[in-house]
């Protein structure tokens, strides 16, 4: 009974704190004019492009294409928009307040850090949030007086959407704005936000008209995520002694550099040896033996959950070529493997729209898309760099089905076309996602004892030592197989 009343009061506390910035929220026109007018506007600017290209839709796709296209695309538009206020009033919550001077006394109350995370995210969420769903109501309303009905798992589907995307939003800015000094950086640090967003909305309503409503409940699943991603990002941040305590943005390159100097560094080994009485000439090889034997182990060790991850990811490409395999067949004549000539590949390697088939064509190839996806894992938490990797392996699962059902052996195809060089190249590209996937999740989890930053630096660090160390000689000697080996070999098997 204790702990259900703790939990009660603990509870109260944080809707007391809800309602407290709800209650500012309202007072301030500025907020409430561009949510009335979207809320109002919208439904019926949405009603006006409904009635304008219901004609095409029915035309290409009968009635199921305006129920299962045009009108989920509408509805997500409309509690869209909205909502997207819901960035501005999050933005505001610290750094707006700290600018006020109104910070100190809501700080010195005692209300956990987490009260105080979760009484400001269902602030700026709440009022937007509603005003989406009222906008969805008065569409719904449109439509029905027009003769057409939302299913209610459309219209659950479309509120689910609107509420996962408003808390993207929101947790996201709640970050940006507990780690900024002032309302001007976090507007500007703002793009990281809604740029991204806007991509997603455009995305979804191209997914929708090619797939239909279906494919919500996908986008939702992955909305869910990123948010679960996102708030544990705010929460391990959100430190109310830094924020009173930090006065301005400064970036201290010397000290970045020195932190991750030291993170690249490792420790040589001698293999109990004195290093003086060793030759000048033989001492690089302390170097290296501290390299191999015990600063990748120990890399790789720290690594262990990212690269398991990226195994089951890779696991899970296979059921998806054999998902797309099963539903697009491919014309027996377009995997006749016994019309491969030495021809065939020379065109490849002569082909203006394709990598330089060459091994330092298909090296420099694959560490581009490799660093890139390191580049977009520190962006997207990781997920892009496990989907770049996914691709190319759920082509391939694709293929060697397609090639099982003309007739071919799968395992032929694999040992000809793929493992001659793949048995090198997967792994070191799955080392090299999983670095990638650290950079993102150095954001959400830093290791014990390091600030974000640190933790960072210290995932780069490991990125640039593995790509340089393991993942660049493994790169290196797949693309002379796949260059010199894998061709002569499918043209023994299947040539003419």
């Amino acid at each position: 009974m204790d702990a259900q009343k703790t939990w009660r009061d603990w509870l109260r506390q944080v809707l007391t704190l809800t309602r407290r910035e709800a209650v500012d929220s309202m007072r301030d026109w500025r907020i409430l004019a561009p949510i009335v007018v979207l809320t109002l506007a919208f439904p019926l600017l949405m009603n006006l492009i409904t009635v304008s290209t219901q004609n095409m839709f029915y035309e290409r796709w009968g009635i199921a294409g305006i129920e299962t296209r045009l009108i989920p695309l509408m509805l997500m538009v409309v509690g869209f928009f909205p909502v997207s206020v819901s960035l501005i009033i999050a933005l505001e919550t610290f750094v707006g307040e700290k600018e006020r001077r109104s910070l100190e006394p809501l700080l010195a109350t005692p209300l956990s850090d987490l009260q105080l995370y979760l009484g400001k995210t269902l602030a700026a969420m709440l009022l937007p949030l509603v005003a989406g769903c009222l906008g969805i109501s008065v569409y719904v309303i449109v439509l029905w007086r027009q003769g057409w009905q939302a299913t209610p798992t459309l219209l659950l589907q479309i509120v689910l959407l609107t509420a996962a995307e408003a808390l993207v939003m929101v947790s996201g800015a709640v970050v940006v704005s507990s780690q900024t000094t002032s309302v001007r950086a976090a507007n500007l640090l703002a793009s990281f936000i809604i740029i991204p967003m806007a991509l997603l909305v455009q995305g979804e309503s191209l997914v929708i008209l090619q797939a239909g409503n279906t494919v919500l409940w996908y986008i939702l699943l992955f909305l869910i995520v990123t948010d679960v991603m996102l708030v544990r990002m705010g929460l391990r941040l959100f430190n109310r002694e830094e924020l009173l305590g930090r006065e301005i943005d400064e970036l201290n390159v010397g000290s970045l550099w020195r932190t991750f100097r030291r993170h690249l560094g490792w420790e040589r080994w001698w293999f109990g040896r004195d290093p003086q009485r060793l030759p000048r000439s033989l001492r690089w090889l302390g170097t290296g033996a501290g390299l191999y034997l015990r600063e990748v182990p120990q890399l790789l060790r720290r690594s262990g959950l990212a690269i398991l991850l990226v195994v089951v990811a890779l696991a899970g490409s296979v059921l998806v070529g054999r998902y797309f395999a099963v539903r697009f067949r491919l014309p027996a004549h377009f995997l006749a493997f016994e019309t491969i000539s030495a021809e065939s590949f020379d065109s490849l390697a002569t082909a203006n729209w394709l990598p330089a088939f060459t091994t330092w064509g298909v090296l420099s190839n694959n560490s581009r898309s490799l660093l890139a996806a390191g580049l977009l894992g520190t962006f997207s938490f990781g997920a892009l760099a496990i989907a770049l990797l996914m691709a190319p392996l759920a082509i391939i699962a694709y293929v060697a089905y397609q090639a099982a059902w003309a007739g071919y052996s799968p395992w032929l195809f694999l040992l000809t076309f793929v493992l001659p060089h793949g048995i090198l190249e997967l792994p070191a590209a799955t080392l090299a996602t999983a670095m990638a996937v650290r950079l993102g999740a150095a954001f959400i989890a830093p290791p014990k004892g390091m600030t974000v930053g640190e933790g960072w630096l210290q995932a780069l660090a490991d990125f640039v030592k593995l790509f340089v160390a393991v993942v660049l000689p493994l790169l290196a000697v797949a693309a002379w197989i796949e260059v010199h080996v894998t061709p002569a070999l499918v043209l023994l098997v299947y040539g003419q």
